[in-house]
Formats: structure tokens, C-alpha cells, sequence
């Protein structure tokens, strides 16, 4: 607090600070959607729909919590804050499209037509912004139920992540306000 009552106006990131962020967050989702499109998760392999939707999900949700870390460090938990939800939704995403791919692979009746990867993204992406133009629809009643995972999945981010992450964004202005470094973690003392 500043001697007349009021906190100090928060510090703005320099265009270099804004420019390095928004360059990593493309990057890391460039980084995501190269290796869904590169990497043989088509070939010779015959792994579960579920198995990869319950490991993608326990990586998503380890990311997620290091990212919340991350932007309780930051110097500034605003510019982190964008750059955990480029990584976050990029890979949710990638994820049921993958899961997709997989689904019409063993299945080629599960939608409405067979999905090529982009396909599965494309219908992903309809499926998260809700815009369902139905040119692509699951059929199979193992394909609704993927599909209708991800619609919960969708609420989730966008209610319950946001939250965490601007919760997280104000922990960490918080903390800049109370003068801890970046990147420093608090100890609790105990009594």
C-alpha cells in the first residue's frame, strides 16, 4: 500500500514481455497440433478410445496444475494466464480429435463419415464452440457418448478452468502487490 491508502498501479509488461508470451503460446499450440498431425497414433496400433481419453485426460489435468503454478510465479500472471489457456485448450482438443480418429478408425460407421485427423479437429473445434454445422455427426452410440463427454468437457473449461485460471491470475497480482518476487514461493510457517 502506498502512504495515501491506495495500491500501487499494476506494472505493465513491456511489448517485448507481450511479444515473448504471445510467441510462446503460439508455440506451444503449433508445437500440439504438429504432433497430432506427425505422429503414427494410426499406424499399427489398436489402443483403447477410453485408455487414451483417461491418459490425455491425466496429462491434461497435470498440465493444467503446473500451469496454475506457473501463473501464480509469474511476474505477470495475466500474460501466463493466456498462455496456459492456449496450452490448455490446444490440448483438450487435440485430445478428442485423437480420440475421434481412433473411434472411426476401429469403427468407420461411428460418424458420419470416416475422419481423416483434420476432419477430427474440425469437428472438435465445431464441437467446443458449439456451432455444430452437422456435416460430421457421431451415429454409433459409443461415438455420442465420446461426443457428448467432450460437450461436459467443454463446460468444464470454459466454467470451472477459467475460474481456476483467473483465480490463479489474482493470487498472483496479489502476491506482486505484496512485493514477493517472481518465480518465489511462500512457506507456511508452522505452529
Amino acid at each position: 500500500m502506498l502512504d495515501n491508502g491506495l495500491e500501487p498501479p499494476p506494472v505493465s509488461p513491456g511489448r517485448r514481455v507481450v511479444l515473448v508470451s504471445t510467441a510462446r503460446a503460439v508455440g506451444t499450440t503449433a508445437l500440439v497440433l504438429v504432433l497430432y498431425f506427425t505422429l503414427p497414433f494410426d499406424h499399427d496400433l489398436e489402443p483403447s478410445v477410453v485408455l487414451v481419453l483417461l491418459a490425455g485426460g491425466a496429462v491434461l489435468v497435470g498440465v493444467i496444475a503446473l500451469q496454475v503454478t506457473a501463473i501464480v510465479r509469474a511476474a505477470h500472471p495475466g500474460l501466463r494466464a493466456i498462455e496456459a489457456l492456449a496450452t490448455s485448450v490446444s490440448l483438450f482438443l487435440v485430445l478428442f480429435s485423437l480420440s475421434y480418429v481412433l473411434m472411426s478408425n476401429y469403427d468407420a460407421q461411428s460418424f458420419s463419415q470416416p475422419l481423416t485427423r483434420l476432419d477430427a479437429l474440425y469437428f472438435a473445434l465445431t464441437v467446443f464452440a458449439t456451432v455444430g454445422f452437422g456435416d460430421i455427426v457421431a451415429r454409433t452410440q459409443p461415438a455420442r457418448i465420446l461426443v457428448t463427454v467432450q460437450m461436459a468437457g467443454d463446460l468444464i473449461i470454459l466454467g470451472l478452468g477459467l475460474r481456476i485460471i483467473v483465480g490463479a491470475v489474482k493470487v498472483g497480482q496479489s502476491r506482486r502487490s505484496a512485493g514477493v518476487p517472481a518465480g518465489t514461493v511462500r512457506r507456511r510457517s508452522s505452529r
